[in-house]
């Protein structure tokens, strides 16, 4: 088979991919018998593809990385090279490449023996072809990786989505805009470590197995530790209790980066395990704390996208957000009474459960409350606002960490993050008072005695460090679906290796 004949079956067809596959073993057997290595250890000093480009003409360079197209006309052919800096083209002459090589292993043998996927360097000089285009006149050729598999064909090989993120690697190497994205991503992480450290934050890292999962409530993953032989949980906040006991201890502005995993349904924007910020500062508060994250929030987005202004598409609706506007106040009570005409302060369930009803509002039956029936509610209304601002004033029931207010009953001092109706990030002025924080762990047991799977988990322990006294303070979390969302892509796309199910199951 020529590589023409490669460069067009992207491996749909099995039998051809087998056929393919087989002729390439039999090439790696006739390249050692020549002599040469297929899998020979680096190094390889090589200039990017981008920067060769920049070169004069006659200057002498070597380049390496993936071949991505080969042409065989006659005496000559033609390559192109792909590198993580994009691509540029080799040629090989007979003239050239027959002068001062081994006997056999000129100008024919590696017209013979290469093939599209292959890594290989090219060391020679920079040249521009008679139609004007910049190359890299080979004088000198090393195989350095054989591929054994052809690769697909741009536009027709790789079109499933599941695909693509099951074999992501190629979706990288195919779409220049997925290796982008890995880099934007790079970005938002870098600027969010820069931002924090800039102002005195300091990076911790915190347990992700536990005893009892705490700092949020979702659903833990759980498994037995052997060597201890006790269960334990993935954590499913970024050390939200570790970190607070850490202001116990004296620390003031902490901060940490890591995986946390949550054991429950997918959607286009949450996955069970993904990438989460918190930063915890103390003798802050809430209003302190929302001031610092719209500072955070626009320099974060600028650095990463370089734009404040946004069309986005969520929740079925198209919003037009622009970052760089006063942020919004949304009061949780008053824009849900506005929005479906129920006070989640003094409606009873049964009647938020005819609302939600009225209004064609999924909700999940298991284990509801009130807590679950308000957030149901407050879920319908956030759709509806497009932002930038912050919600505030949330009720005491769905906020069993936060402190209470001072002047409102039933209502915390916590805020979200509210953009184009979702909320993409959460914090508030944490609570210190050990007494209340008992009471409140005892009704989120008695909530999942109840069959609330995602109320939280008493933890005695971290009770106990607040008896030591901790001082006043915000924390805030915000995570990888922010940089999802200004991508406009499900939060799915923005991972480089998604969770899925096995192929055999798919």
């Amino acid at each position: 088979m020529t590589n023409d004949d490669v460069s067009q079956h992207g491996g749909g067809d099995e039998d051809l991919v087998a056929t393919i596959r087989r002729q390439r073993t039999e090439k790696i057997a006739k390249l050692r018998a020549a002599g040469v290595e297929p899998y020979p250890s680096g190094p390889v000093d090589k200039t990017s593809a981008a920067d060769a480009l920049k070169l004069t003409d006659g200057t002498p360079v070597t380049v390496a990385g993936r071949v991505m197209l080969f042409r065989v006309m006659g005496n000559i052919a033609f390559g192109r090279l792909h590198d993580e800096s994009g691509d540029i083209q080799f040629v090989l002459s007979k003239k050239d490449l027959d002068q001062g090589a081994e006997p056999g292993k000129g100008y024919k043998f590696w017209i013979r023996h290469l093939d599209l996927g292959d890594f290989v360097s090219v060391e020679g000089v920079r040249m521009e072809t008679k139609t004007g285009e910049p190359s890299v006149g080979a004088r000198a050729v090393t195989l350095l990786a054989k591929a054994l598999r052809p690769l697909p064909d741009k536009h027709a090989g790789l079109a499933n989505e599941d695909l693509l993120l099951r074999k992501r690697y190629l979706d990288i190497l195919l779409h220049r805009d997925v290796q982008d994205m890995i880099y934007a991503k790079a970005r938002y992480w870098r600027s969010i470590r820069r931002f924090l450290e800039d102002r005195d934050f300091v990076e911790v890292q915190t347990p992700a197995l536990e005893h009892t999962s705490g700092g949020a409530d979702a659903r833990p993953f759980v498994t037995h530790h052997n060597f201890l032989d006790t269960e334990v949980c993935l954590r499913i906040s970024m050390g939200e209790l570790w970190q607070k006991r850490l202001l116990v201890g004296g620390l003031e502005k902490v901060f940490e980066i890591g995986r946390q995993f949550r054991n429950e349904s997918q959607s286009r924007e949450h996955l069970n395990d993904y990438d989460q910020m918190e930063f915890y500062w103390a003798y802050a508060n809430h209003e302190w704390g929302m001031a610092l994250v719209e500072e955070l929030m626009t320099y974060v987005v600028m650095e990463t996208f370089g734009t404040l202004q946004f069309t986005l598409h969520r929740n079925e609706r198209t919003y037009e957000v622009d970052l760089s506007r006063p942020w919004e106040r949304y009061d949780y009570v008053e824009t849900v009474q506005r929005l479906t005409g129920i006070d989640v302060l003094d409606a009873s369930v049964d009647q938020m459960v005819a609302r939600l009803d009225e209004l064609g509002v999924s909700y999940d039956k298991a284990g509801l409350n009130r807590a679950r029936a308000t957030d149901a509610l407050w879920k319908h209304c956030r759709r509806q606002l497009t932002g930038p601002g912050f919600l505030v004033n949330e009720p005491l029931e769905v906020s069993p960490l936060a402190k209470r207010s001072a002047s409102r009953p039933g209502i915390v001092e916590r805020f979200h993050v509210l953009i184009a109706g979702s909320e993409l990030g959460n914090g508030y002025s944490e609570l210190n008072d050990p007494i209340d924080q008992a009471e409140r762990f005892d009704q989120q047991q008695a909530l999942r005695d109840a069959g609330d799977n995602e109320a939280q988990m008493a933890d005695d322990d971290f009770v106990e460090a607040l008896e030591y006294g901790m001082p006043p303070a915000c924390g805030f979390g915000m995570s990888e679906r922010v940089f999802a969302f200004f991508m406009d892509k499900s939060i799915r796309e923005c991972q480089i290796f998604p969770l899925l199910k096995p192929a055999s199951q798919s």
